[in-house]
């Protein structure tokens, strides 16, 4: 059996699979069997949220040179938080939010917290 699949296997209830800051976590996995009757565990799909979900904090306009995991750095104090930008900005591909000079993105709270704007 396949590393990672046995890793999955034997960890898909008692722990969680990926850390709190993971664009994953809280997503559950599940398992199909093939028809030769090997069991195959996998994760299952993640859905980006709709926009409207997350409270703007602040908009960066796009400049040449900008990279999504440095504005993550700026804004949200962690390079690796790039996915929070892309879900706040509604987009699946990365490299779109970054590739029109002038675009202006949202920094955003997390996905569903309220901020001043949306408080009442």
């Amino acid at each position: 059996m396949d590393p990672v699949q046995a890793f999955m296997q034997a960890h898909a209830l008692a722990t969680p699979l990926f850390a709190p800051t993971s664009r994953y976590h809280g997503i559950g996995s599940a398992q199909t069997t093939t028809p030769e009757g090997t069991v195959i565990t996998f994760v299952k799909r993640r859905f980006v949220p709709p926009p409207e979900r997350f409270s703007t904090l602040s908009e960066h306009t796009v400049a040449s040179g900008d990279r999504l995991d440095n504005l993550a750095a700026h804004y949200l104090g962690d390079p690796l938080q790039y996915w929070r930008l892309c879900d706040a900005n509604g987009a699946m591909d990365p490299t779109e939010l970054t590739a029109t000079v002038g675009r202006l993105l949202r920094i955003t709270l997390p996905e569903g917290i309220p901020g001043d704007s949306d408080a009442g």
